[in-house]
């Protein structure tokens, strides 16, 4: 498939933004249970960690419209919800933005009932990550995203990037929780490393189940294509195939391993036992930002690695 970068930045955004919102509820929920100091966790922490996933979320979202050929009829996307992964996600991202907005404003005004809007928003999240990877995961004509390990990847590597956001917002307004952060967020790196890891090997496995004889409907025992019928471009071409060359995919799926997962594990562990805060703040910042752009190449890569079986004929220059 040819990834276009409006859905790229969509789902990297966003589910950075709900991770980010799991992290904070999860602090919250833990503080309420007795682990930790309440005090040691002061209300801007919430705000400013609400602020930033609702302002990734809200980013998610305008870059969607850059996708649409009428944005002015976006609306209509949520039409149809009863059938439609797509329809629902429309609906399921304004009611995260919302619950988000709701939670921050009420650390801000030190409401009692924080907690419960934050679980509210959480369960909005998870909805939104399978929302989003369901889209994908119900094409059955795509092997490569046909699999549960899609809407694995799509919560682990969304909230692996989220806990890493929090990690630095606690190195800045709660340094007593940055090293339990840092944990969850190599934990969560690792997981979606092996699972990122699990996908790749299953595709690399895969063989289509159409065949040049099924495209073409010729049932001739041996086919052999000699040209796609055409010289111009065309819709086909620029829509399923992507262009890269095998040794750009090669270079793009290391990138990606190394930018993702590797580095951000490295320098969270490093931050962790940083003692200076100034310090710590910047090296969870940097492998914030690292691990972000890893994840536009692994984004990249999850759509580009989709052969859509339009390619068997479609294949020859």
């Amino acid at each position: 498939m040819n990834p276009a970068f409006s859905v790229v930045f969509l789902t990297t955004l966003s589910g950075a933004g709900q991770g980010l919102l799991i992290a904070l509820v999860g602090v919250e929920l833990a503080q309420r249970l007795g682990f930790g100091d309440v005090a040691a966790v002061p209300a801007m922490f919430y705000v400013v960690g609400a602020a930033l996933s609702c302002a990734l979320g809200a980013l998610g979202l305008v870059a969607s419209f850059f996708h649409l050929g009428h944005p002015e009829r976006a609306w209509r996307a949520i039409a149809m919800w009863r059938t439609s992964w797509l329809s629902r996600e429309c609906l399921c991202l304004p009611a995260f933005l919302a619950c988000t907005f709701a939670y921050g404003l009420a650390h801000l005004l030190g409401a009692s009932y924080s907690l419960a809007i934050g679980g509210v928003a959480v369960v909005a999240s998870l909805l939104l990550f399978v929302c989003t990877a369901m889209i994908y995961a119900c094409l059955r004509f795509l092997q490569e995203w046909a699999t549960p390990l899609t809407l694995v990847n799509f919560v682990l590597l969304g909230c692996a990037s989220g806990f890493t956001l929090a990690t630095a917002c606690a190195a800045r307004f709660a340094p007593a929780m940055a090293v339990p952060l840092a944990v969850c967020a190599c934990v969560l790196t690792l997981a979606g490393c092996a699972s990122r890891t699990a996908s790749l090997v299953r595709n690399a496995r895969l063989r289509p189940k159409s065949t040049v004889q099924s495209a073409t409907g010729i049932r001739a025992e041996r086919v052999e294509q000699k040209s796609r019928g055409f010289t111009a471009g065309a819709f086909n071409l620029r829509e399923f195939f992507h262009g890269k060359t095998p040794g750009a995919l090669k270079r793009i799926k290391w990138t990606f391993l190394i930018a993702a997962f590797l580095a951000p594990f490295c320098l969270v562990a490093i931050g962790g036992g940083i003692r200076s805060v100034g310090l710590s703040f910047a090296v969870f910042c940097l492998a914030a930002v690292i691990q972000y752009a890893g994840l536009v190449a692994e984004r990249w890569f999850f759509f580009a690695e989709a052969r859509h079986p339009q390619n068997l004929y479609y294949q020859r220059s």
